[in-house]
């Protein structure tokens, strides 16, 4: 019995298990596997990483109707139990804690997981969840790099998963209704969108060898990444501006804008990708830009993401937003609203949000808000359908600001194929759209 279980582990690692716990896919109809989740169409989740996000978002989950948060994963002992603890403050019964998400994926009670990990772990974790029958909802980047991405749509699809990334703004109710408007002509023909974020984010320093804390598991916090020493200045946020971990500012807040951007102006891939920027504001271990602008070059508009992680001056008086300039117009959809201007700036129609939202907030901007996300999430699994930040929505918008960042670290313009969104003519900017792993954690489907 524990070889079979180490060897099922391993399978689910490799994302190559053929599972016997059953789903969508797996020999069950939709109507089946709905009595499998129960008479009641409860829905059991895990949640994998709780130091940050996830310490949030697991009692958002825990108080959805009919919803029950079993089991919190994370590598930190610590920020197992302060998961743990926000479920039970929540006013729900206490989840089980494990170290190892793989482990808790053999409990044919589980149904779904929510994945707030480091990136290097976003798209291996969901690709091992979609294998072992659970739907997935995790946040985004949906992937550290381009190849993963792809291999997640595959996953999903292969295992008929429901597979929704963290892009939150899909489900906001008044943001829809602004980007309907913008499609039906509001503002005319619209030629360029802008998108920004800003922060004050501190110097991280200079790092120095030191021993792993106790209580957490930092083979397993590497996971798919090839091993690199502890460092005192890596965890639990730093990892964020390291190439080898994170994806920069750009993923790391980006998506969001990029998203709504390329939401508003209905496009697929952009035709060419430029980036310039740098670390500039200080000396230390930061690897990737502190300020960035990239722009996409489209067949009719022009898209730019300006990302200031150093300077918090604020754009239309706010952190982060969305701006889409037309032929009649303008058109801010900075949080769960919208302002439509006209051409000499003027406001034509605003449609305000009660909500609170602050834009530089890592764990929740707004609480409500995250919560629709989710029930479009829980929704979804219960109907079989698509949710509205499908995997492959995900992948094409986390693909945007890679490209962003292969192109500034090219220092060069890319050239994009429509029909695929793969790097044309450039066989050393492709060597990105992948990366290496640690050996046996290559994910597959």
């Amino acid at each position: 019995m524990r070889k079979s279980r180490r060897s099922f582990l391993k399978n689910l690692a490799q994302g190559s298990a053929v599972m016997a716990i059953g789903g969508v896919g797996m020999g069950f109809s939709p109507k089946s596997y709905r009595k499998i989740i129960g008479a009641s169409d409860r829905i059991r989740m895990g949640v994998i990483g709780t130091n940050g996000r996830g310490e949030a978002m697991a009692p958002i989950f825990a108080k959805q109707p009919n919803t029950e948060v079993i089991y919190v994963c994370d590598v930190d002992e610590k920020a197992r139990q302060k998961g743990i603890n926000a479920v039970v403050k929540a006013g729900k019964e206490a989840p089980r804690g494990e170290n190892d998400f793989r482990k808790v994926l053999l409990d044919k009670d589980l149904d779904a997981v929510y994945i707030a990990t480091p990136d290097h772990w976003h798209a291996p974790a969901a690709i091992i969840c979609c294998a072992a029958g659970k739907h997935v909802y995790v946040e985004k980047p949906l992937s550290h790099n381009p190849r993963e991405g792809e291999l997640a749509i595959a996953a999903a699809r292969k295992y008929n998963r429901v597979v929704q990334m963290g892009a939150q703004r899909r489900s906001w109710t008044l943001l829809t209704e602004g980007i309907n408007e913008l499609k039906a002509g509001a503002i005319g023909k619209v030629h360029l969108a802008k998108c920004w974020y800003t922060n004050s984010r501190k110097s991280i320093g200079i790092g120095k060898p030191a021993p792993v804390p106790a209580g957490l598991d930092y083979d397993l916090w590497q996971g798919p990444a090839p091993r690199m020493p502890y460092k005192d200045n890596l965890i639990h946020y730093n990892w964020h501006w390291f190439w080898h971990w994170g994806t920069g500012e750009a993923l790391n807040n980006g998506t969001h804008e990029v998203d709504v951007a390329r939401w508003g102006l209905g496009v697929d891939y952009p035709l060419s990708v430029n980036s310039s920027g740098g670390r500039y504001h200080f000396t230390d271990d930061w690897q990737t830009p502190d300020t960035q602008v990239i722009t996409f070059n489209c067949p009719e508009a022009t898209l730019v993401w300006e990302g200031r992680s150093c300077l918090p001056f604020k754009v239309q008086g706010k952190d982060r937003g969305v701006m889409f300039y037309g032929e009649k117009g303008a058109m801010e959809t900075g949080h769960n609203g919208y302002t439509i201007f006209d051409e000499k700036g003027a406001i034509v129609k605003e449609i305000k949000s009660n909500a609170v939202i602050d834009g530089r907030n890592t764990a929740s901007p707004n609480e409500g808000l995250d919560a629709v996300h989710i029930a479009n999430f829980l929704e979804s699994i219960r109907l079989s359908k698509r949710p509205n930040c499908d995997v492959e929505i995900g992948y094409k918008s986390t693909l945007w600001v890679q490209l962003g960042n292969i192109a500034q670290r090219m220092e060069r313009t890319l050239h994009i194929d429509q029909t695929n969104g793969h790097i044309t003519g450039d066989k050393q900017a492709m060597e990105l759209w992948g990366r290496k792993y640690e050996s046996g954690w290559e994910p597959k489907v």
